[in-house]
């Protein structure tokens, strides 16, 4: 799959990081927690009604908690970020001197000779001092700068449509056998999803299918296990 491309010859994928690692958490929690849910209500006595409602409940809550979480907490790195950005901007006006020496050191330290590293904070200075402090010494750029609305609605609708794949295997299943076809299913859209998620980020598909599928097998059987144990206690 083709990523972002930072240069005509070459293609890079870290400029997807923020809405990849949003979607993926988003669809990969809304499949096990909402067939881990239908999973336990359905090992317990209870109606088929009851457990689709159990469902929807689930996915409702998890795609608004969702979207709050990732709100808030890239909200909560982009206040650092800026923070950082404002100090080092007073910095550069208190003390451009030992600004620029502080750049010329992290160059010196990345390889450059003490001459050339020198001229090259200089000349960056001169055309973005904020930019060239940002990018080098904290680590700042544009490419990963957190962005909390795109990773709430990422989050969300990744939630709801990855929530929607075991409902739709509840609605589909016969009554004797929702639980091994919901959690069958959800182990397929899982190992999908690894797959999915390995390509947007050029990577080989074998260990993030793999990861995501076990845990999420784990999820479920832990859930109905507890089911079970409900449903003798009551």
């Amino acid at each position: 799959m083709t990523c972002c491309t930072l240069h005509p010859t070459e293609k890079h994928c870290v400029g997807r990081s923020n809405w990849i690692r949003a979607a993926v958490l988003g669809a990969n929690d809304g499949i096990i927690s909402t067939a881990s849910l239908i999973v336990g209500v359905a090992s317990a006595p209870s109606t088929v009604a009851e457990i689709i409602t159990a469902g929807v409940a689930g996915l409702m809550a998890g795609a608004l908690s969702m979207a709050a979480g990732e709100y808030v907490s890239v909200s909560s790195q982009s206040d650092i970020e800026n923070a950082d950005l404002a100090r080092e901007k007073q910095e550069l006006i208190d003390d451009p001197d030992f600004e620029t020496e502080e750049l010329a050191q992290i160059y010196v330290g990345r390889g450059l000779d003490y001459s050339t590293a020198r001229t090259v904070a200089i000349q960056l200075m001169k055309k973005d001092a904020l930019g060239a402090h940002a990018r080098d010494e904290l680590g700042i750029n544009e490419i990963t700068t957190p962005r909390p609305v795109q990773a709430a609605l990422s989050s969300a609708a990744a939630f709801t449509l990855g929530a929607a794949l075991p409902l739709l295997a509840l609605l589909l299943s016969p009554e004797k056998n929702i639980v091994p076809v919901v959690f069958a299913s959800s182990l397929v859209f899982l190992a999908l999803l690894g797959t999915f998620s390995a390509g947007v980020g050029a990577a080989k598909p074998l260990k993030p299918t793999l990861r995501i599928a076990f845990w999420g097998a784990l999820a479920m059987a832990v859930t109905a296990g507890v089911g079970v144990l409900v449903g003798k206690v009551l």
